[in-house]
């Protein structure tokens, strides 16, 4: 998904304050813009290894969705506590911890394999996820410091470029390297001590993939512990446990919160199910290596959309925006139920590109005029994320139920009925 732009820095964490360069932490901001690369590529792998578990285990598209599911708890569960351990430890070591929080899940995926137990990937996504969450609470105020306070705005705009070309290439690397089999079999044409052997040997791909995030976090936490020393002056705000829940009261800000974890939710169940999709007879009939690179058009929409988005903003109502490429989207996945082949496979792909300024924008309406409470408010949406748990459940219960991944595109396609509505209702200035 497109993580949060502004979500990181919730919960009373605040930039250290100071004028012209806050910090000399030479090279640090390259690290940082590793940071949304790596923890955005993550969460879009996920779309990958979601149909190789699904074959592994012979599981339906409920069960498959538990992926996502133990993913996306992880911002109901750890975003405030996470907030806390910052405000507690400081920007630096939080980040370590978030890092070694990731690579714990990493490692977790060895277990897992070894046992082919699917109850044991999904607790080392749950893992995966915590330190996502933990380095997200962290990631943009810390590289809010690392330059003057005037250019602030352009490094933050500039990292989440990083986290949007991370979820473009993840998907794509990721299904050469996971999807598709050697073997001549499938799991449902074995049990026993077979059975697990194939899972086994099977999902060792996923383990090497997620091996090598790990080394990969292991060095940038390695960097980052060296300049733990390095913020003099670092300050957080205080805030109670469940700071900004009564903004939920205002209903510009209810709304907002509301399509935040719609949005999230009908992306990330988007993004799911776009494998098995593709590869249906009536569609692209393609392999599932093939329709996993395709999930790069998916991701990469919303990176080249952003700054389509960006521009029209400059002349048209955010609201107004808003509703329309939420329309956009409802007609996109019309197309795409109701028709077959290229014209089905690339109209549900192309629901990306209206995805791209939605979070920004949601985000943007749904806390202006919040004044001193938007630090609580940010909190809030950072925990709205979790509807990336919820939305791909009744997803993939309904494509169970019904018989057709086309039919369940109905709840994403609900989502943006109600985004679509909060454009409209917000498009006149907060008063």
């Amino acid at each position: 998904m497109a993580l949060a732009p502004s979500a990181s820095s919730d919960s009373g964490i605040s930039p250290v304050e100071g004028d012209g360069p806050q910090i000399n932490a030479p090279g640090l901001n390259y690290f940082v813009f590793g940071l949304f690369f790596i923890f955005g590529g993550i969460t879009s792998l996920n779309d990958v290894i979601i149909p190789k578990l699904k074959e592994l285990f012979t599981l339906n598209f409920t069960q498959a969705m538990l992926v996502q599911f133990c993913f996306f708890a992880a911002y109901f569960v750890v975003g405030i506590p996470g907030a806390k351990l910052v405000k507690k430890i400081g920007y630096m070591r939080g980040a370590v911890a978030g890092l070694l929080t990731m690579m714990a899940g990493c490692l977790l995926f060895i277990p897992a394999s070894q046992t082919a137990t699917y109850g044991l990937f999904l607790f080392a996504l749950f893992i995966l996820a915590s330190g996502v969450v933990i380095v997200q609470v962290v990631a943009n105020p810390l590289i809010s410091v690392l330059g003057p306070v005037k250019t602030t705005h352009s490094r933050l705009t500039f990292a989440q470029a990083f986290n949007s070309l991370g979820t473009t290439l993840f998907p794509i690397v990721g299904a050469i390297l996971i999807l598709g089999s050697l073997a001549t079999v499938t799991a449902d044409q074995l049990s026993g001590a077979e059975l697990d052997a194939y899972r086994t040997a099977e999902s060792q791909a996923i383990v090497n993939g997620y091996l090598g995030i790990a080394a990969a976090l292991a060095v940038v936490a390695a960097v980052v512990w060296l300049f733990r020393n390095r913020l003099k002056g670092e300050k957080h705000e205080a805030s109670e446990g469940l700071a900004g829940l009564d903004l939920l009261k205002r209903p510009r800000f209810g709304y907002g919160a509301l399509c935040i974890f719609l949005y999230v939710g009908a992306e990330v169940a988007i993004g799911s199910i776009i494998v098995n999709y593709l590869m249906q007879a009536d569609v692209l009939n393609i392999p599932e290596q093939s329709a996993g690179k395709l999930i790069g058009l998916y991701w990469g929409g919303a990176l080249v959309g952003r700054f389509i988005g960006s521009g029209l903003m400059m002349m048209v109502s955010p609201g107004k925006l808003l509703a329309t490429v939420a329309a956009g989207a409802i007609t996109l996945i019309a197309i795409s139920a109701n028709t077959t082949g290229v014209v089905s496979g690339y109209s549900l792909l192309a629901i990306g590109l209206m995805n791209a300024i939605m979070f920004p924008t949601i985000f943007s309406l749904a806390c202006e005029k919040l004044g001193t409470r938007a630090a609580d408010g940010s909190g809030i949406i950072n925990v709205a994320i979790c509807g990336g748990a919820i939305v791909p459940l009744f997803v993939g219960a309904v494509a169970d139920v019904s018989g057709s991944l086309a039919f369940s595109l109905i709840i994403p396609a609900a989502c943006y009925a109600v985004i679509a509505g909060f454009g409209i209702f917000a498009r006149r200035p907060a008063v």
